[in-house]
């Protein structure tokens, strides 16, 4: 399989902040290979958020691109509250926690979370400042105090996070400020959001209700980041549209030598479910401040390729990092080099006789296996919905997957899937016309050449607009 033009499978994710808002680095950034603007709502306002969202939309109109865009919710972030000037947790000694607001020290702090002593129960560990610090609860003392144990002490200053790897928090997922980012979210058409802090399948079904309530079009991504979540995995992953495996987070909350491992069972979960997967966190940390990252980290950015993952994503190394445009190349060439070395391809589970989507499943599984025993250089389908795009990529394909859709809605969503191109078209007059006009199109864009073989999936009659129900192989003129 060869064609003129060609790109990475695994998509790379940017998160934009001061370093990178501006419309030429977001520029230079696409040119580097991002695929998706990551707008977190931790950090700025609405005002500089929507800059980039009107910067990112004007170029791609410019680049014929179709960069996608997702609002990152900051969920319940616990944290500690202001704490006097040198203070520091000895190792051994007690400390009290308290709802009530006071400056900290050595022997108490103040928490921002009210139902924390309602919740938590004797023995349960608490980490604060990503866990360099850990206490534990010895003793309740009343609905705003509570008794600990310093198990690992150190200095600590004012503000910084807390997790609570073993209590079950009565917080909801989402909180004030997430229900106002959201409705900033929808009215500005971001194509995913994120939903933090995840901990039962219905945290997902409450947002989506929310979207659907604001007549939004937005797709989820559940981020896994507590062991609750791992608990209860299965549902997540059922109702959420896409899966994060935040491990920033999760490396906190659960043993860290878990942590690689439960990564690749998510992953595997996400495609046989046919839903992408983002890994995220620390994967170029160290270029934050230096222009090249560390072995470990390309190794990193590799063994998430190699898991099969849609996209790997980049945090503080392009929101406020000195070399952002850098990080990406970094991540665009360790991608391409694992992708070209590497067997990534023909996973995901054959599909089940059981599903009632099973002849059009069928239909996109035949698809790939012929791609590979034709030596085809792409699969093209149409799609309204993005299913047949997302059931495609989920076989890994190692051809092309180029979708067709008339469908604004999906046009950008879609960018985020791996291996696939999404382009416009809205020309439905009939099965042989649509081919005809596609292949024009992917010529045009050189994207194909003549004499490659192509694989066409679609539904019949074209203009039923139904579940995919039909396989066509050509040869381009």
């Amino acid at each position: 399989m060869t064609t003129e033009t060609s790109y990475n499978k695994t998509k790379i994710i940017a998160t934009i902040g001061p370093a990178t808002s501006d419309k030429e680095t977001l520029r230079k950034l696409i040119a580097a290979g991002m695929d998706v603007v990551r707008i977190n709502f931790s950090h700025g306002t609405h005002e500089q958020h929507l800059e980039v969202v009107t910067n990112v939309k004007q170029l791609n109109l410019e680049l014929n691109r179709s960069i996608s865009i997702l609002g990152d919710l900051q969920g319940p972030k616990l944290r500690i509250g202001e704490v006097k000037k040198g203070t520091f947790l000895t190792e051994g000694h007690d400390l009290l926690v308290t709802t009530k607001e006071c400056i900290g020290t050595s022997e108490k702090i103040y928490v921002n979370y009210p139902a924390l002593p309602t919740d938590i129960q004797i023995g349960d560990p608490i980490l604060i400042d990503d866990g360099n610090i850990s206490i534990e609860v010895t003793e309740k003392i009343d609905a705003e105090n509570f008794n600990t144990k310093i198990v690992y002490g150190g200095p600590i200053s004012s503000n910084k996070g807390f997790n609570l790897p073993n209590t079950d928090i009565s917080l909801p997922c989402l909180t004030p400020k997430d229900i106002t980012d959201l409705e900033f979210a929808i009215t500005h058409y971001f194509d995913w959001i994120g939903l933090s802090f995840v901990r039962k399948g219905q945290d997902v079904t409450d947002l989506r209700k929310r979207i659907t309530d604001l007549n939004g079009t937005a797709r989820i991504i559940a981020k896994i980041e507590k062991p609750q979540a791992i608990r209860y995995i299965k549902s997540i992953v059922k109702k959420s549209d896409a899966i994060m495996v935040a491990r920033g987070d999760l490396g906190v909350e659960m043993p860290l030598e878990q942590v690689p491992m439960l990564q690749k069972k998510i992953v595997e979960r996400c495609i046989n479910f046919s839903k992408p997967v983002i890994i995220a966190t620390q994967m170029m940390e160290s270029m934050i401040s230096n222009a090249r990252p560390t072995r470990a980290e390309a190794s990193d950015v590799a063994n998430a390729v190699m898991d099969g993952a849609d996209a790997v994503m980049l945090s503080a190394e392009t929101s406020v990092g000195k070399y952002p445009i850098e990080a990406v190349q970094a991540v665009q060439k360790i991608v391409k080099s694992t992708e070209d070395g590497w067997d990534i391809y023909h996973k995901g589970k054959k599909p089940s006789k059981s599903s009632p989507t099973f002849l059009s499943d069928q239909i996109c599984y035949a698809a790939v296996q012929i791609s590979e025993q034709i030596n085809a250089s792409a699969i093209v389908s149409l799609t309204q919905s993005g299913y047949t795009a997302f059931k495609i990529a989920s076989y890994r394909p190692k051809c092309n997957i180029f979708i067709f859709t008339s469908n604004k809605y999906i046009f950008r969503l879609l960018n985020l899937v791996w291996n696939v191109r999404v382009f416009y078209y809205d020309r439905l007059e009939s099965t042989d016309q649509t081919i005809t006009d596609v292949l024009d199109i992917l010529k045009k864009e050189r994207m194909i050449k003549k004499g490659e073989l192509v694989i066409h999936t679609a539904s019949m009659p074209i203009l039923s607009k139904s579940r995919t129900n039909a396989l066509k192989i050509t040869q381009v003129d």
